[in-house]
Protein backbone atom coordinates (compact mmCIF):
# COMPACT_ATOMS: atom_id res chain seq x y z
CA UNK A 1 0.00 0.00 0.00
CA UNK A 2 1.37 3.14 -1.36
CA UNK A 3 0.36 6.06 0.13
CA UNK A 4 0.68 10.09 -1.05
CA UNK A 5 0.30 13.08 0.82
CA UNK A 6 0.27 16.63 -0.07
CA UNK A 7 -0.62 19.66 1.41
CA UNK A 8 -2.32 23.00 0.40
CA UNK A 9 -2.39 26.64 2.09
CA UNK A 10 1.24 27.32 3.14
CA UNK A 11 2.13 30.12 0.94
CA UNK A 12 -1.69 31.91 1.85
CA UNK A 13 -1.77 34.83 4.02
CA UNK A 14 -5.37 33.77 5.39
CA UNK A 15 -7.09 30.40 5.74
CA UNK A 16 -6.18 27.08 7.10
CA UNK A 17 -3.52 24.43 5.39
CA UNK A 18 -5.38 21.37 4.29
CA UNK A 19 -3.72 18.33 3.12
CA UNK A 20 -4.89 15.13 1.78
CA UNK A 21 -3.38 11.25 2.27
CA UNK A 22 -4.90 8.81 -0.43
CA UNK A 23 -3.74 5.21 -1.58
CA UNK A 24 -5.24 4.74 -4.94
CA UNK A 25 -5.53 1.45 -6.96
CA UNK A 26 -3.04 1.08 -9.52
CA UNK A 27 -5.54 -1.30 -11.56
CA UNK A 28 -7.62 1.17 -11.73
CA UNK A 29 -5.39 4.10 -11.94
CA UNK A 30 -3.62 2.35 -14.90
CA UNK A 31 -6.82 1.13 -16.72
CA UNK A 32 -7.79 4.80 -17.17
CA UNK A 33 -7.92 6.25 -20.93
CA UNK A 34 -4.82 8.85 -21.43
CA UNK A 35 -6.86 11.84 -21.11
CA UNK A 36 -8.32 11.13 -18.00
CA UNK A 37 -4.88 10.25 -16.74
CA UNK A 38 -3.39 13.38 -17.70
CA UNK A 39 -5.42 15.15 -15.71
CA UNK A 40 -3.79 13.67 -12.44
CA UNK A 41 -1.10 15.98 -12.39
CA UNK A 42 0.23 19.01 -9.84
CA UNK A 43 -2.80 20.76 -9.16
CA UNK A 44 -1.49 23.92 -9.66
CA UNK A 45 -1.62 23.09 -13.06
CA UNK A 46 -5.17 22.54 -13.23
CA UNK A 47 -7.94 24.83 -14.01
CA UNK A 48 -11.04 24.37 -11.49
CA UNK A 49 -12.82 22.76 -14.04
CA UNK A 50 -10.44 20.66 -14.46
CA UNK A 51 -9.84 19.67 -10.84
CA UNK A 52 -13.82 18.94 -10.38
CA UNK A 53 -13.74 17.02 -13.41
CA UNK A 54 -10.77 15.16 -12.05
CA UNK A 55 -12.24 14.34 -8.77
CA UNK A 56 -14.66 12.11 -9.27
CA UNK A 57 -12.26 9.96 -11.07
CA UNK A 58 -9.97 10.48 -7.84
CA UNK A 59 -12.43 9.16 -5.40
CA UNK A 60 -13.40 6.38 -7.32
CA UNK A 61 -10.09 4.80 -8.07
CA UNK A 62 -9.00 5.46 -4.39
CA UNK A 63 -8.26 2.91 -1.94
CA UNK A 64 -9.17 5.38 0.56
CA UNK A 65 -8.29 8.99 0.96
CA UNK A 66 -8.92 11.82 3.50
CA UNK A 67 -8.58 15.59 3.54
CA UNK A 68 -7.54 16.94 6.77
CA UNK A 69 -6.59 20.81 8.11
CA UNK A 70 -4.73 22.50 10.13
CA UNK A 71 -7.10 25.37 11.31
CA UNK A 72 -5.53 29.66 12.03
CA UNK A 73 -5.11 29.29 14.93
CA UNK A 74 -3.04 26.27 14.89
CA UNK A 75 -0.74 28.01 12.28
CA UNK A 76 -0.62 30.49 14.53
CA UNK A 77 0.23 28.49 17.85
CA UNK A 78 2.42 25.57 15.39
CA UNK A 79 3.78 27.84 12.53
CA UNK A 80 3.15 27.01 8.97
CA UNK A 81 5.14 23.70 9.12
CA UNK A 82 4.02 22.46 12.70
CA UNK A 83 0.19 22.91 11.59
CA UNK A 84 1.09 21.56 7.97
CA UNK A 85 2.80 18.35 9.73
CA UNK A 86 -0.41 18.18 12.17
CA UNK A 87 -2.82 18.00 9.03
CA UNK A 88 -0.64 15.72 7.40
CA UNK A 89 -0.88 13.11 10.04
CA UNK A 90 -4.62 13.81 10.69
CA UNK A 91 -5.40 12.91 7.00
CA UNK A 92 -2.53 10.11 7.13
CA UNK A 93 -4.35 8.76 10.41
CA UNK A 94 -7.66 8.92 8.53
CA UNK A 95 -6.99 6.27 6.33
CA UNK A 96 -8.98 3.31 6.44
CA UNK A 97 -5.62 1.28 5.28
CA UNK A 98 -2.41 1.66 6.95
CA UNK A 99 0.18 2.22 4.69
CA UNK A 100 3.44 0.49 3.77
CA UNK A 101 5.19 3.59 2.50
CA UNK A 102 4.20 7.40 2.28
CA UNK A 103 5.25 9.51 -0.54
CA UNK A 104 5.64 12.94 1.09
CA UNK A 105 5.49 15.83 -1.35
CA UNK A 106 8.63 18.33 -0.39
CA UNK A 107 12.00 17.54 1.18
CA UNK A 108 11.17 17.00 4.94
CA UNK A 109 9.62 14.00 6.32
CA UNK A 110 5.86 14.56 8.43
CA UNK A 111 7.42 14.84 11.76
CA UNK A 112 5.23 12.46 14.47
CA UNK A 113 4.49 9.96 11.51
CA UNK A 114 5.70 6.54 12.45
CA UNK A 115 4.84 4.99 8.63
CA UNK A 116 7.76 4.56 6.86
CA UNK A 117 8.38 7.80 4.60
CA UNK A 118 10.08 8.86 1.48
CA UNK A 119 10.17 12.81 0.45
CA UNK A 120 10.10 13.89 -3.28
CA UNK A 121 10.52 17.39 -4.24
CA UNK A 122 7.87 18.52 -6.57
CA UNK A 123 6.28 15.33 -5.85
CA UNK A 124 2.89 16.38 -7.46
CA UNK A 125 4.78 15.93 -10.74
CA UNK A 126 6.36 13.22 -10.18
CA UNK A 127 3.72 10.81 -8.78
CA UNK A 128 0.37 9.95 -9.48
CA UNK A 129 -0.38 9.26 -5.79
CA UNK A 130 0.73 12.95 -4.43
CA UNK A 131 -0.74 14.61 -7.66
CA UNK A 132 -4.31 13.21 -6.23
CA UNK A 133 -3.69 13.77 -3.12
CA UNK A 134 -2.66 17.85 -4.20
CA UNK A 135 -6.00 17.77 -6.03
CA UNK A 136 -8.26 16.91 -3.46
CA UNK A 137 -6.43 19.17 -0.85
CA UNK A 138 -6.63 21.96 -3.06
CA UNK A 139 -10.43 21.34 -4.10
CA UNK A 140 -11.40 21.28 -0.55
CA UNK A 141 -9.17 24.52 0.64
CA UNK A 142 -10.35 26.63 -2.43
CA UNK A 143 -13.99 25.74 -1.38
CA UNK A 144 -13.65 26.66 1.99
CA UNK A 145 -11.92 29.65 1.51
CA UNK A 146 -15.02 30.43 -1.48
CA UNK A 147 -17.43 29.96 1.44
CA UNK A 148 -15.40 32.27 4.01
CA UNK A 149 -15.19 34.72 0.69
CA UNK A 150 -19.69 35.13 0.68
CA UNK A 151 -19.15 35.91 4.39
CA UNK A 152 -16.40 38.73 3.88
CA UNK A 153 -16.83 39.98 0.02
CA UNK A 154 -14.66 42.79 0.70
CA UNK A 155 -11.13 40.68 0.72
CA UNK A 156 -11.87 38.73 -2.99
CA UNK A 157 -11.30 34.88 -1.22
CA UNK A 158 -13.63 33.79 -4.41
CA UNK A 159 -10.54 34.57 -6.67
CA UNK A 160 -7.45 34.58 -5.00
CA UNK A 161 -8.19 32.07 -1.99
CA UNK A 162 -5.80 33.79 0.40
CA UNK A 163 -2.72 34.11 -1.57
CA UNK A 164 -1.16 37.25 -1.01
CA UNK A 165 -2.05 38.38 -4.37
CA UNK A 166 -2.52 42.42 -5.26
CA UNK A 167 -6.40 42.61 -4.86
CA UNK A 168 -5.86 40.69 -1.71
CA UNK A 169 -3.23 43.13 -0.16
CA UNK A 170 -5.07 45.76 -1.62
CA UNK A 171 -8.30 44.32 0.46
CA UNK A 172 -5.79 44.10 3.69
CA UNK A 173 -4.89 47.81 3.47
CA UNK A 174 -7.79 48.92 3.08
CA UNK A 175 -9.92 46.87 5.45
CA UNK A 176 -7.66 45.29 7.72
Amino acid sequence: MLAGVDEVGRGCLAGPVYTAAIILDYDKLFALDHKTLDLIRDSKKLSANQRNKIIPVIEEIAVTYAIQSASVQEVDELNIIGATFLAMNRSLSSLSRKPDLTLVDGNQEVKGFKGKQKTLIKGDGITYTIAAASILAKSARDNYMKEVGANHPEYGFESHVGYGTKKHMDAILEHG
